[in-house]
């Protein structure tokens, strides 16, 4: 096989394993990393310690659609794209981890506010806050009405009160994990 062969058998193994990526981003990345290839030939480089270098493209492409979902979704707020691509950064460290348990938590706290908030509308003695007797405050959602011994403190304030704190909470979880997907990058882009 030569030069010519080993190199579309390369970019063709690499177009395959980048399946999931847009036809246009993966029909460039191939371009560029054919021009990346015929330069450091014409610089002297063996094709075989190049395409060492390179790494399998198996290997090269996963960080591709990695770096590109990282990308993708440090630009998004869509809660589904951002964990997706927390969980695929906690693959890659303890700081990834911890900022997919950021988002994790973050975000089921977010939407427990915003169903309370739901849920009071739809069933409104089984959800709110009661201080009974002994001035222990109880939050949550009960099977049954809330005791007898007890009365509701909030009443139907824990519906703005859950909205404005789920949101807010949503929000500020979409903002840290973006920003931490940008850091993220950048540091990846100097090393």
């Amino acid at each position: 096989m030569n030069n010519e062969e080993q190199i579309e058998e390369y970019l063709r193994t690499l177009r395959q394993h980048l399946g999931p990526v847009q036809s246009l981003e993966r029909e460039e990345i191939v371009r560029e990393l054919a021009a990346h290839i015929r330069d450091a030939q014409e610089e002297g480089g063996s094709l075989e310690s190049i395409l060492l270098r390179l790494g399998p493209p198996e290997l090269l492409a996963a960080e591709y659609r990695d770096g590109l979902l990282l990308r993708r979704a440090s630009r998004s707020i869509s809660p589904l794209l951002l964990l997706r691509a927390t969980l695929r950064f906690a693959t890659r460290g303890v700081s990834g981890f911890l900022v997919f348990l950021v988002a994790f938590c973050g975000y089921l706290i977010s939407v427990t506010f915003l169903l309370v908030a739901f849920m009071k509308c739809v069933t409104p003695e089984h959800v709110g806050a009661w201080v009974n007797g002994d001035s222990l405050v109880e939050f949550g959602v009960l099977m049954a009405p809330y005791p007898p011994n007890a009365h509701e403190a909030l009443g139907y304030w824990i519906i703005p009160i859950s909205l404005s704190c789920g949101s807010v909470l949503m929000l500020t979880t979409t903002a840290i994990i973006r920003f931490c997907l940008k850091t993220s990058s950048r540091v990846q882009a100097r090393i």
